[in-house]
């Protein structure tokens, strides 16, 4: 049998149900079948744009998103801040790298054999001499590790030039003290080796301090003389860093932060930037906050001698833009898609991604799909949308602040009710806490009196096409929860009983029936039908009528977002 003949369109069939005409013409089982000035219209989309679509609202705002306003300079992070986390933390050197060089106080092994036999741990003195008996002192300060056998093995066999041994061996290194001071957050006196970085006496001092201090101008004085400068970001950015070896009384010295500019929007580094003292434009700093893909334009806001100016630039005009202390840029992708993505999911044929024009209603699109006649419940279509969730979990967080506030903060005006109200608060407490876990689902009804909505599409949405169903849940406060098989003789509380009955939380009264396509009744008002839900959502354990109301509507708010019944 042929796939047309065991398929038809989701649009033909709700026409045959009864439902009149829909808006788009019902020409075809599949996008094939579509003319070909149409079929542009239902094509999938790339692969990473249907990735992309499941990660649903920072799709959304990525893809759509208009620039945020203006936030306070203090909330910006600096670039580098992460340095100081605690990866140089007890990360010490042992100052035995090939390029460390002898310094007094080092400890050297020496083994000689054969015409002589010589086993001592010499010290380096004062002189930057080791004392070996039988050849004298010989001038190791200032060698490279690497070199210290050779310069050890050429003083020996200069006295001892047959049949003798020679090896050595850099034991330990003298401990050096370095300052750290200027603008970190604990400036002291820190112990370390000779070979120890940079970083790791800065970590030491507890990093620098993000509010004053600069990343880009670091120094290191020796004697009161400058020896090294160090710009982090350049380390940040290409691993660069200076290589020196410290010694006793080495300080380093964290400048006074330079002008700044802040970064949001689609970048991937959104920090303070510091200026270098020449300035910096838009190129040098696109090459530091690195822009996410499809990026178009730019929002600058600053000052300049004429007074305060917000300007909004093309991408390719701010390479040259100069930048001035205190402008803060937001990067956005500007540019208006002409296209949605929607999804499908449930009982179809085809692809399950849709890329449609932004003026694409629901029944165009369910005209191209292709659904198994039998098994697929075209009457119970429903439609998951972010922005519904969105105003649900907002809804369903307003109702759980007025609670908290109405409830939680009222006075008592006896002990006993004191008492009453502390048992109360600590119900209401843990109460919140699970229903703030609740996501709803942004399920949006589609059906009215048999009849799907034509709506149009957004970007993003998630079309379920339900299979058909025999069986019925029952779930909430019953003690088994379960599916049976559906039977037209049974009421809710057949199936209740048949569950197990009510737990000693639920509320008899309150029992509502969730149907395939997301409506939400209760049970007595309605007759059941496969694939339905019955909910049993609990009582409210107060004797306050307004607290019990209050707690009984947001349960209701919760089942209806979620299809889940939170227990108090």
């Amino acid at each position: 049998m042929s796939l047309k003949k065991l398929a038809l369109p989701l649009g033909l069939l709700a026409m045959l149900a009864g439902q009149g005409q829909p808006q788009a013409q019902l020409i075809g089982a599949n996008a094939g079948d579509l003319p070909a000035e149409q079929q542009s219209r239902f094509v999938a989309p790339s692969e990473a744009d249907a990735a992309a679509l499941n990660s649903n609202t920072q799709w959304q705002n990525a893809r759509y998103g208009i620039p945020n306003a203006s936030r306070p300079e203090a909330d910006y992070p600096s670039f580098g801040s992460h340095l100081f986390s605690g990866g140089f933390s007890g990360v010490r050197a042992d100052g035995l790298n090939p390029d460390y060089m002898i310094t007094p106080g080092d400890q050297i092994t020496l083994r000689v054999w054969g015409a002589v036999d010589i086993d001592k741990v010499l010290p380096v003195d004062a002189q930057g001499n080791i004392f070996i008996p039988g050849v004298g002192p010989i001038k190791v300060q200032g060698v490279k590790h690497s070199q210290l056998d050779t310069r050890v093995r050429a003083a020996v066999n200069s006295i001892y030039s047959n049949n003798v041994q020679v090896y050595t061996n850099l034991q330990g290194v003298q401990p050096v003290s370095v300052f750290v001071t200027g603008y970190v957050q604990n400036p002291g006196r820190f112990a370390g080796t000779p070979s120890d970085s940079l970083l790791y006496f800065l970590d030491q001092a507890g990093g620098i301090d993000d509010a004053t201090g600069s990343y880009r101008k670091v120094r290191v004085l020796r004697y009161g003389k400058t020896i090294a400068r160090a710009d982090l970001y350049a380390f940040l950015l290409n691993g660069v860093l200076p290589r020196l070896q410290f010694k006793n009384g080495d300080t380093i010295v964290v400048e006074e932060r330079g002008p700044t500019v802040t970064v949001e929007g689609d970048v991937a580094r959104p920090y303070r930037y510091e200026l270098l003292s020449t300035g910096m434009t838009g190129n040098e700093l696109l090459r530091l906050a690195r822009l996410k893909s499809n990026v178009t334009h730019v929002l600058l806001r600053g000052a300049r001698a004429q007074g305060p100016v917000s300007s909004y630039i093309k991408l390719n005009e701010f390479g040259q833009q100069p930048l001035n202390s205190g402008d803060q840029l937001v990067f956005s992708r500007d540019m208006r898609d002409n296209t949605i993505v929607v999804q499908l999911e449930g009982s179809y044929y085809g692809p399950s991604h849709f890329a449609l024009p932004r003026d694409a209603r629901l029944h165009e699109l369910l005209n191209a799909i292709a659904v198994p006649q039998s098994m697929t419940d075209t009457s119970s279509i429903s439609l998951k949308r972010v922005s519904v969730a969105e105003r649900q979990k907002q809804a369903l967080d307003e109702s759980l602040a007025r609670l908290e506030t109405t409830y939680l903060g009222a006075t008592s005006s006896t002990a006993e009710e004191a008492q009453i109200r502390v048992r109360e608060a600590e119900l209401i407490s843990q109460f919140i806490e699970r229903a703030r876990q609740v996501e709803p689902n942004g399920r949006l009804v589609l059906a009215n009196n048999g009849q799907i909505s034509d709506i149009r599409l957004q970007d993003g949405d998630v079309i379920t096409i339900p299979e058909i169903s025999d069986s019925v849940l029952i779930s909430g406060e019953v003690l088994v929860p379960q599916s049976v098989v559906f039977n037209a003789k049974r009421s809710a509380k057949d199936y209740i009983a048949g569950a197990g009955g009510f737990t000693e939380h639920a509320d008899a009264s309150r029992i509502l029936v969730v149907r395939q396509n997301g409506e939400v009744r209760e049970a007595d008002d309605v007759s059941l039908r496969p694939g339905d839900e019955i909910l049993v959502l609990p009582k409210a354990p107060t004797k306050n009528l307004q607290l019990a109301g209050t707690i009984t509507q947001i349960l209701y708010q919760i089942a209806i977002a979620a299809k889940v019944a939170v227990d108090l």
